[in-house]
């Protein structure tokens, strides 16, 4: 064969050689291609599916940025679930509550036109009050009675889980029908508090927001020094340098301060300096800074001391209300007695008392006397008063009126008191406020009792016969509302 034709050949061979090579190329880039796009795809589903994820994570936890809390609702106010224990607080720690301050939600025009709406007075010569802690027990009952005769409301409530915040949303919900507005949002946001006295020229606040209960102070004590202390010394700070004109403060004390006490009944004149819990300590400390500001800024502060509040939409955690849930399930109750045998006896003071003395210490507290530039024209008001019943009662007594009217006997277990800061009795002297504006508790710990007990079993959908008490049973009934007194 020819050496040219041979050479051809060869050509001819490594051309077929090369061709397959690059189709092998050509089907190995065209796999890598499909394998990229496959993986392409794979990590578009995943990352949708993480995205998914983590929206749903941030529903659970932060459901208040999701909508917005002061739209007015009127859903049902009463709840068909079991009261629930109380529970970590998250007073002055959650972080969307920051975000909602700085606003996430707040500060745009409709939001501005809301908080007007309801902060603006109904009648002339009428309040303008921004009541914290407006969807707690007394919060709720307050803010219903100044709108209820015209006043201008708007309400500011952490919403924490010390007790089932369900409870809360429910009295929310209720003052909503009402026209008022509670926004979502912490004491301790300076920058939220500067936006609303820029917003709204309030004539007075009343400050309820607080870290409650004497045991829980074992568990969580900086949540009490966070509420109690730094939550207070925000608001004055606020209601100090940024509003204008300032506004006349009513803020809650507690009968606590009186500790170790053993003069009855308590005077404002007794000594406070011995308290027996920390809830008690950030309380008398919460005097000593209202004097401060009082002092200083020439802010108008009254100061109330309340005894065992009692009634309708109350707290999960107080005796009465803790005692009635255990004796419709059936399970014990641990009652108190001190060391010589005697009972623990309480001065119970119902809602609708405790309101109307709120409403009277804001209607006589006198006008402060600073302005946001630090000067003061002269002295302003400083006041504390008891808000009481003056008739300390057995907690034993309350007990068995609590076992009549649900038509239950209690499992009781008495022991003797411990030194968690619970103290022996209470006993209130009001006759400083008798004197100021009228305060006349009016309320037997029978009728009270009886009050509470009929919105229990009503909210709470129990079904009273023969003596019984079941769990569970729905049925047709008016919905309960707080009275226009309260």
């Amino acid at each position: 064969m020819p050496g040219g034709v041979v050479d051809a050949a060869a050509k001819g061979v490594r051309l077929e050689r090369h061709a397959a090579g690059a189709a092998v190329l050509l089907r190995r880039a065209s796999g890598a291609k499909q394998l990229a796009s496959a993986s392409s795809h794979l990590l578009f589903r995943a990352t949708v599916l993480a995205t998914l994820a983590l929206v749903v994570l941030f529903a659970v936890h932060y459901p208040s940025l999701l909508s917005r809390s002061f739209s007015l609702s009127a859903a049902p106010f009463y709840s068909g679930s079991s009261p629930a224990p109380p529970r970590r607080s998250s007073s002055g720690s959650s972080s969307h509550r920051s975000l909602l301050g700085s606003g996430a939600s707040y500060g745009g025009a409709a939001w501005e036109r809301e908080v007007r709406r309801s902060a603006t007075p109904r009648r002339d010569g009428a309040l303008s009050v921004l009541v914290t802690g407006a969807a707690g027990f007394v919060g709720a009952h307050c803010s219903l009675a100044l709108r209820g005769r015209g006043d201008g409301v708007l309400g500011l409530d952490n919403f924490n889980s010390y007790y089932d915040p369900s409870l809360k949303r429910a009295r929310q919900r209720l003052l909503a029908l009402r026209g008022v507005v509670v926004l979502d949002a912490d004491i301790n946001d300076a920058a939220l508090l500067e936006r609303l006295f820029a917003a709204v020229p309030f004539t007075h606040v009343l400050h309820l927001a607080a870290q409650a209960g004497v045991r829980y102070a074992l568990q969580a004590p900086q949540t009490y020094v966070a509420s109690n202390v730094a939550g207070l010394v925000s608001l004055f700070e606020a209601a100090a340098k940024h509003a204008d004109p300032q506004p006349a403060v009513v803020w809650a004390s507690s009968s606590s301060v009186y500790g170790l006490n053993t003069d009855a009944p308590f005077s404002e004149e007794h000594r406070t300096d011995r308290p027996a819990s920390l809830y008690a300590a950030t309380k008398k400390a919460g005097e000593a800074i209202a004097h401060a500001y009082n002092h200083i800024y020439g802010l108008s502060i009254t100061g109330l001391r309340f005894f065992t509040v009692y009634g309708p939409w109350g707290r999960p955690d107080m005796a009465y209300f803790s005692f009635a849930r255990s004796i419709v399930a059936g399970d014990p109750i641990t009652l108190f007695r001190t060391a010589d045998g005697a009972d623990a006896r309480r001065d119970f003071t119902y809602i609708d008392d405790v309101v109307k003395g709120c409403l009277g210490a804001l209607d006589t507290a006198g006008k402060s006397t600073g302005s946001k530039s630090g000067k003061k024209s002269g002295p302003a008001p400083l006041r504390v008063y008891n808000l009481g019943n003056t008739s300390p009662v057995p907690v034993a007594r309350m007990v068995a009126i609590l076992e009549k009217l649900l038509g239950k006997k209690a499992h009781k277990r008495v022991v003797t008191m411990p030194s968690n800061g619970d103290v022996p009795f209470t006993h209130a002297n009001v006759s400083h406020a008798a004197r100021d504006f009228g305060y006349r508790p009016a309320t037997s710990l029978d009728a009270g009792l009886r009050h509470f007990v009929d919105w229990f079993v009503q909210y709470y959908k129990l079904d009273i016969k023969g003596g019984n008490v079941l769990a569970g049973k729905t049925t047709k009934r008016k919905s309960m509302t707080m009275s226009a007194a309260s």
